[in-house]
């Protein structure tokens, strides 16, 4: 590794996760199994060349500093960048020379096996699981690790990753680092516990309610929030559940029971657009005027999208 190298990573660290370059770090403590939603698997070293099929995992990765050399990319769009990486990662992810995998998330076995890693950390839910394609990369000998991010909180499967590639230290370093950040916005907030209603509104056509057990209730908790859900007597109109319950838009006016509204992947348009809704204009969130925006970057919550959505909540409601 050159001094350039050392310094741009050293600089694209916050302050206080700055880690041993890949040449200091120690093979103690290994071989090591890991445990996966595909089985077990058994890593003789600490990986040097680590490619994320998934860009959902991809920030944690990188929060850790773990030795990613290349990502799987989205469809670019409104929550990416040019090349397909997640805004809230994706400078980082450039800045320490972190390849294009393949676009679109369309899986390129050649791609793998030309990038020669010796961990392949992948998904086993979403549009970018890589399940479906498992047998072909481990008839490659590729060692693979299959996640379910959806399963648990970022701060546990961060810890699961640095498990993974020996950079278990970092792991706790980002989660503390974010854990002072939200406690300063926290205090800073002085919310009480103001009850609040998660909202995803008209995102791809859909409407929904939070639950009170998510990655996003989690930072919303940690900053003071009390997250109420949606209303009991609904549930039996709820037509699909992942960390929001669905609902038609008819009957999202009644399943919104607090004077305050949080609204998930959300922007200063979309809040304009539901202040604007005719349906939703007897709401006391509308009303009052307490309708706020969790970020774009808020549908995947991870170290990096976590601190943007402190920052976005607390710049609206600083406004109040």
């Amino acid at each position: 590794m050159n001094r350039r190298t050392l310094l741009r990573s050293f600089f694209a660290l916050p302050l206080t996760m700055i880690s041993l370059p890949l040449w200091a770090q120690s093979d103690a403590g290994w071989p090591r199994a890991l445990a996966h939603d595909a089985g077990t698997l058994t890593l003789d070293k600490t990986p040097r060349r680590v490619i994320s099929t998934s860009p959902s995992l991809t920030g944690l990765l990188l929060a850790i500093d773990a030795p990613l050399i290349a990502t799987a990319a989205t469809t670019p769009g409104p929550l990416t960048d040019e090349a397909g990486y997640f805004t809230q990662w994706a400078e980082i992810a450039h800045t320490r020379g972190v390849e294009r995998l393949y676009p679109n998330r369309d899986f390129d076995i050649e791609a793998l096996i030309m990038a020669d890693p010796d961990l392949v950390i992948g998904s086993s839910t979403g549009a970018d699981s890589l399940l479906p394609y498992l047998a072909e990369v481990e008839a490659q000998g590729l060692p693979t690790l299959i996640l379910d991010y959806s399963a648990v909180s970022w701060q546990d499967m961060t810890r699961t990753l640095g498990q993974a590639t020996g950079h278990e230290a970092n792991a706790e370093t980002a989660i503390a680092d974010f854990e002072t950040k939200v406690q300063a916005a926290a205090d800073r907030l002085n919310l009480n516990g103001r009850p609040v209603t998660i909202v995803g509104y008209d995102i791809a056509g859909t409407y929904s309610i939070g639950r009170r057990k998510s990655p996003q209730a989690e930072v919303l908790e940690a900053l003071g929030f009390t997250i109420t859900p949606l209303p009991e007597k609904f549930q039996s109109t709820v037509t699909r559940v992942t960390n929001m319950d669905f609902i038609s838009r008819e009957t999202l006016s009644a399943a919104i029971t607090e004077d305050t509204v949080i609204l998930l992947s959300g922007d200063d348009s979309a809040v304009a657009a539901f202040l604007n809704d005719p349906l939703l204009a007897n709401l006391p969130a509308v009303q009052k005027r307490q309708v706020y925006p969790m970020g774009l970057s808020s549908f995947r919550v991870d170290y990096y999208s976590a601190l943007e959505m402190i920052e976005t909540l607390e710049t609206s409601l600083s406004a109040e």
